[in-house]
């Protein structure tokens, strides 16, 4: 059997704030490994350094210290356009708040970062439509956001993490904004994609939510342990 193959792998990273003369240690010499076809949950409480180690992982914002290999590639020395052109071809984002384009159809927010890749007029739509099957909502493509449901407007922002073929899907808080049906629901879809081979990593505080993935990485106080 082939070994597999980190995507993330993350050494000793650090960042480091200063707020009102205090030196605050979001993170504080983490460490972590995520593999190619992973679902892997990273929980901690409020204040914990979750955000900040998101934001390093989906290349929002650089560390202070430490290396950061992205599906081979070394983040630390890059530039805002790099981050931003990393992002977009890498990393498939899922947040608690969905992130939708109200005045756009469901189509076209699933359309959007698609454009960024000037990628071209039938490839796209090709993508979306094949995007929106398989999350389910095919017959809602020209629906704008408030004319859907809270899980269907958080299936739309899985179609559009989706639409790019990204190495990796990161999920932030993903049932955070839903009940707890709609959730289990948004859950399900996860688990289908993982199966179907996608690289999950999904952050919450939620106990409940962060055991239904392979693995639980725990992060307190800046500092990164492995739970299983």
């Amino acid at each position: 059997m082939a070994e597999k193959k980190p995507i993330i792998s993350m050494r000793e990273i650090s960042k480091i704030y200063h707020v009102g003369g205090e030196e605050v240690r979001a993170l504080d010499g983490a460490s972590l490994t995520v593999y190619e076809g992973e679902f892997v949950a990273i929980i901690g409480p409020s204040g914990s350094g979750k955000s900040t180690l998101m934001n390093i992982m989906g290349c929002l914002d650089t560390a202070d210290a430490g290396t950061y290999l992205l599906d081979g590639q070394e983040i630390g020395q890059y530039s805002e356009r790099e981050l931003a052109r990393v992002r977009n071809r890498k990393i498939g984002f899922v947040f608690q708040n969905f992130n939708l384009l109200s005045r756009l159809t469901a189509a076209a927010n699933v359309e959007l970062p698609l454009i960024y890749q000037h990628l071209g007029f039938g490839e796209r739509k090709k993508r979306v439509a094949a995007a929106l099957e398989r999350v389910g909502l095919s017959a809602r493509a020209e629906h704008k956001p408030t004319e859907l449901s809270g899980g269907q407007q958080q299936r739309v922002a899985v179609a559009r993490a989706l639409a790019t073929n990204p190495s990796i899907l990161l999920a932030d808080e993903p049932t955070g904004n839903l009940d707890s049906k709609t959730g289990a629901d948004i859950m399900a879809l996860f688990h289908d994609l993982h199966k179907g081979g996608a690289t999950i990593v999904l952050i919450t505080h939620n106990e409940e939510i962060a055991a239904q993935a392979e693995r639980c990485i725990r992060i307190m106080d800046g500092k990164v342990t492995e739970v299983r």
